[in-house]
């Protein structure tokens, strides 16, 4: 079937519809053919079985003529007694020797039609023999009408040629339509195609043409064209975020670079421990930015899911306020009641401490913190009171890399990437961060689900 495989979708289908079309032709055919025939003897045998039911009428009442009145060249009557003796015949029958032998008239029911050979009768092809009984019960008689079937298959075998000749014609005819309908109903799949090469060649935007017909492939390349502009747009994001990590990667790397140089050519009067001192300031920001990086890009990937374990908010909370400097964050105590939800404690208390350290880095004087459940759910807050986020850019802080012109700025230490973590990881839980007023400052919200 290997050269099946090489053929186009055009004359896979074409090839199919064709035999499709044979099949159906020859089944009708072959069905017509026997239905006129069956329907032709049927007809064959009400009209001998009527002339042979009139000859009877004669015979009972004693008015039988010598030959008997019967219409037609092809039709031969006879009128036979029990032993056999022909009594009467129409003009062109034999009136010696019985139409049927007496074996084959014995075994002929009244009304019931048989074949027998036409040279029997001087006919032409097969003769279609019906016989009813007639005359006194004393003197019984059978009125033989035989009736040659020539004439009827005629009829057949001009059907038969007429459909050998017209068949072939037509299933010619409509595989010729067939092929331009085909083509007509895969030109918009050929567009596609084109339009696909064109974009893997890079020679036009990445959009495929949408047919004007809403049918399946309208609906094909509406879809491939969403795929399309979601593979842009992580493109697009891919791009940036490379970028931005060359950027970011390139300060600690610059500062390092400049301080080893400087060391080397001042090595009498280089300050050893406080440049190892620096350089270990570069590395670790350089460790915590990989560390970011790794995180987010593992995050582009499905979601994998994150352990479903009871984690004490307010434990976590506690736990990463210990780990920050105060001032400017204030001493946070967990409640006496825990607060209760579903995840994963290292993911919790990551995005605890990033809240932290942004919150810490942006701070006037202090960083308030606290968390409470609230109905369904869980509520995590770290307040600062800095100089706050206007309400236009409180959405776009969660990108990646971003930072804003005021007091937010780029600042020692600051990637642009700890909210785009923390929305993430609250993400990952079923949950949501938000930015709200302060007044002064901001507050970061997180909402989880309660266990």
């Amino acid at each position: 079937m290997g050269w099946w495989r090489r053929l186009g979708l055009r004359a896979r289908l074409m090839a199919v519809g064709v035999a499709g079309l044979v099949a159906g032709f020859a089944v009708g055919g072959v069905a017509l053919v026997a239905a006129l025939n069956v329907a032709l003897l049927n007809t064959a045998d009400r009209e001998a079985l009527t002339t042979a039911q009139g000859i009877a009428r004669l015979v009972n009442e004693d008015t039988v003529s010598d030959p008997l009145p019967v219409a037609g060249n092809d039709v031969r009557v006879q009128v036979v007694d029990a032993q056999g003796r022909v009594r009467a015949a129409s003009f062109d029958a034999d009136r010696l020797v019985p139409v049927l032998y007496p074996d084959e008239l014995a075994r002929t029911a009244d009304g019931e039609g048989r074949f027998i050979p036409g040279e029997r009768i001087g006919l032409s092809g097969p003769v279609r023999v019906v016989a009813v009984s007639a005359g006194p019960p004393d003197d019984r008689q059978r009125v033989v009408v035989a009736r040659s079937t020539a004439v009827l298959r005629q009829s057949v075998d001009l059907l038969r040629n007429v459909l050998l000749v017209a068949f072939p014609v037509l299933v010619a005819v409509l595989a010729g339509v067939a092929w331009r309908v085909l083509g007509a109903a895969l030109r918009p799949v050929e567009a596609l195609r084109r339009g696909a090469a064109e974009i893997t060649g890079g020679g036009r935007a990445g959009r495929l043409p949408v047919p004007a017909a809403t049918d399946e492939i309208h609906r094909l390349a509406v879809t491939l064209n969403d795929m399309l502009g979601r593979l842009d747009a992580a493109r697009a994001r891919q791009r940036a975020f490379v970028a931005d990590a060359a950027h970011e990667l390139r300060s600690p790397l610059t500062n390092m670079r400049t301080e080893l140089e400087v060391a080397q050519r001042l090595a009498d009067s280089t300050d050893w421990p406080a440049l190892s001192e620096d350089l270990l300031t570069d590395v670790q920001r350089l460790s915590r930015l990989v560390d970011d990086l790794l995180l987010l890009a593992r995050a582009d990937d499905p979601r994998p899911a994150v352990a479903a374990d009871r984690v004490d908010l307010g434990a976590v909370l506690a736990e990463a306020v210990s780990r920050c400097p105060s001032p400017p964050v204030r001493p946070f105590a967990a409640p006496d009641e825990p607060v209760w939800t579903v995840g994963d404690h290292d993911a919790l208390l990551r995005v605890a401490g990033n809240l932290l350290d942004n919150a810490a880095r942006h701070a006037a004087g202090a960083v308030t913190v606290g968390v409470a459940r609230e109905g369904a759910s869980v509520l995590l807050t770290v307040s600062d009171d800095g100089p706050g986020i206007p309400a236009a850019d409180r959405e776009r802080v969660f990108g990646r890399f971003t930072r804003l012109d005021d007091a937010r700025a780029r600042d020692a230490g600051g990637s642009g990437l700890g909210l785009a973590i923390v929305r993430e990881l609250v993400h990952r839980h079923g949950g949501t961060v938000t930015l709200a007023d302060a007044d002064p400052g901001v507050r970061a919200e997180v909402r989880l689900p309660a266990a």
